[in-house]
């Protein structure tokens, strides 16, 4: 392939082009790999097939994980990784830390905690699958830490990303019910302590959850077709899914839920809906636990919603109305298409084909055995689709994914073996645009940190009518804060140093990198199949093997030596991760 603008690269050109500019290269088309195939025998797939599988389905290949691919093939390693036990709970991890730090249980406890256990497991948990989809389920289902009430509520938030993590490959319609329940999406979209519609005085249930849970959790604004396109009316315009009159009627059924209690007590003084210290209970169980219905404060009059309506009755029934609902979201055409398309775009592509779409969507529809929304079965739908397992793939413009910040950190973290010294991964909060512009469960809003539409403007990207999701956190600060950390990260560590150190509490010694490093090639090689599935370009491959030659070696002292084989592969390290080819997922 010759080398192009990244004017002419969609989606992901455009993070080509300007990590190009920052470190002065330029961007270049990855070169066609003809390796295996999806249809091939199991012992045919190649290192790079199964590297570049290995970077849409875990966070980030390893030696060893490579074997594992090479040796199950892409069904067999799915099916050993669905088959593994939870690594373990974020919630016991952020339990444990509160208590060695003797912070008492009702007192403000740092977000960070929850950051060390995300990046504990994300590295170096042996159930990469579902550790890379549950972040993807997190980015669907969204709350955040930066919420004012949940900072102080993170054995809340832990709870809720394990809660995402036991359903990573469960039932779509239980997720959707254990989400709906979770009291740190009750707080989040406000819809905890839901009071019911008060004529009198005006009053009307929040239409927070209900809104959000139709347009960015299940059904999406427009109707669609299995393929994923938007259905149009006779003028040619889009249909919509619902209407004012549905989110009222689904706001109704939200009402009087709350706090969890062994003794709930609606009204009074010691009353558990509500308590009047503020918005945290006085029971920290009850941050941990489901919300519980209150059903004297739950909507009794008739509720109509999605063609479904549910009567009128004078004895509330808050979990018998919630079922129902939920079914009718769950049994809805759109979710298959419009979860199953976002599923994609986290692991895969930003812009599957419709094809694609449709067969994803068809599996959730019916995974084979006549069950709907098995999460299981349409993640294995998604990553072994011939779209996705076709290597000849990364030269096309319109395949691939910006790989979004904090995976290109765990990559890093992975491909090289990197280790706490404290055993706590305390990385810091790096959502600063100087930094990585993206912090685990701390998007901005509930549209998270980027929506599935986006499309940056004025662009080629935009004119094809294609999207780039993770385009929404670059910018010139974003792209020369990433490019500056990585630097730090590659040769200093990352995280603040363990008590008597001056060295970052995350770090690798990059062994097996400065083993080679006496042969240029051999190195770019290795980072060639660990970082970029054996897709860099001939281009950027002399380029770094030219600057490494500039880096004399001498032959004594040892530490001398050592040190220089060291920069070198920290330099090729950087060159690699800051590289356009790099940066976009192919």
């Amino acid at each position: 392939m010759s080398e192009r603008t990244s004017d002419s690269i969609a989606p992901a050109g455009l993070a080509a082009l300007a990590i190009a500019g920052a470190v002065g290269g330029v961007a270049v088309v990855s070169k066609t790999i003809k390796s295996s195939r999806a249809s091939a025998a199991l012992s045919s797939v190649s290192p790079s097939s199964a590297a570049r599988f290995l970077t849409q389905a875990s966070f980030g290949a390893t030696d060893s994980s490579i074997a594992d691919v090479q040796s199950a093939g892409f069904q067999g390693w799915v099916a050993n990784q669905m088959a593994m036990p939870i690594s373990g709970s974020h919630l016991t991890f952020v339990e444990n830390r509160i208590n060695s730090r003797k912070t008492p249980p009702n007192k403000p406890t740092k977000a960070l905690l929850f950051n060390e256990s995300f990046w504990l497991q994300a590295v170096t948990a042996p159930d990469q699958l579902r550790q890379r989809v549950t972040f993807a389920l997190s980015e669907i289902f969204v709350i955040s830490i930066l919420n004012a009430t949940l900072q102080y509520a993170i054995t809340g938030a832990a709870t809720y990303y394990d809660m995402l993590a036991a359903n990573a490959f469960g039932s779509f319609r239980t997720l959707l019910e254990q989400v709906t329940l979770n009291p740190m999406m009750g707080v989040y979209l406000t819809y905890f302590a839901n009071l019911p519609a008060n004529p009198a005085t005006g009053r009307h249930p929040d239409e927070n959850y209900a809104r959000e849970v139709m347009q960015l959790m299940t059904i999406g604004l427009y109707k669609l077709n299995q393929d994923g396109s938007v259905q149009t009316d006779g003028l040619g315009k889009p249909i919509a899914t619902y209407s004012h009159d549905d989110i009222a009627g689904l706001a109704a059924v939200f009402t009087g839920f709350s706090w969890y209690s062994t003794n709930p007590i609606a009204t009074g003084p010691k009353q558990t809906f509500y308590p009047k210290l503020g918005l945290l209970p006085l029971d920290p169980a009850a941050i941990v636990n489901p919300m519980i219905p209150y059903p004297v404060y739950h909507q009794t009059t008739a509720k109509s919603f999605l063609g479904v309506t549910i009567p009128a009755s004078t004895t509330p029934d808050p979990l018998g109305d919630l079922k129902i609902a939920l079914d009718a979201l769950f049994n809805h055409s759109n979710v298959g298409p419009f979860i199953g398309k976002q599923l994609i775009q986290r692991l895969v592509t930003s812009n599957p084909s419709p094809a694609y779409i449709s067969r994803v969507a068809g599996v959730f529809n019916d995974d084979g055995t006549g069950v709907r929304g098995n999460i299981g079965a349409v993640v294995q739908a998604v990553l072994l689709d011939p779209e996705a397992r076709d290597d000849t793939a990364a030269t096309s413009d319109t395949f691939g994914k910006l790989r979004e910040p904090i995976v290109r950190v765990t990559n890093w973290a992975r491909a090289f073996n990197a280790s706490s010294v404290t055993g706590f991964w305390q990385v810091p909060n790096t959502s600063d645009p100087m930094l990585l512009d993206q912090t685990p469960l701390t998007a901005p809003s509930v549209f998270n940190f980027f929506a599935p539409g986006y499309t940056p403007p004025g662009t080629s990207t935009n004119a094809a009518g294609l999207v780039a999701p993770e385009f929404q956190v670059v910018n010139e600060i974003s792209v020369a804060g990433y490019v500056n950390f990585m630097q730090s990260v590659i040769t200093s560590g990352l995280g603040p140093p363990p008590p008597g150190s001056r060295i970052p509490d995350v770090r690798t010694t990059y062994s097996s990198e400065v083993a080679l490093a006496n042969s240029p090639a051999d190195l770019v090689a290795r980072l060639n199949l660990l970082l970029l599935n054996g897709q860099m370009s001939a281009a950027l491959q002399n380029q770094i093997i030219n600057v490494l030659g500039s880096v004399a070696v001498p032959t004594a002292p040892p530490a001398a030596m050592q040190t220089a084989l060291t920069q070198r592969v920290q330099l090729a390290v950087f060159m690699t991760f800051a590289s356009p080819e790099y940066i976009v997922q192919r």
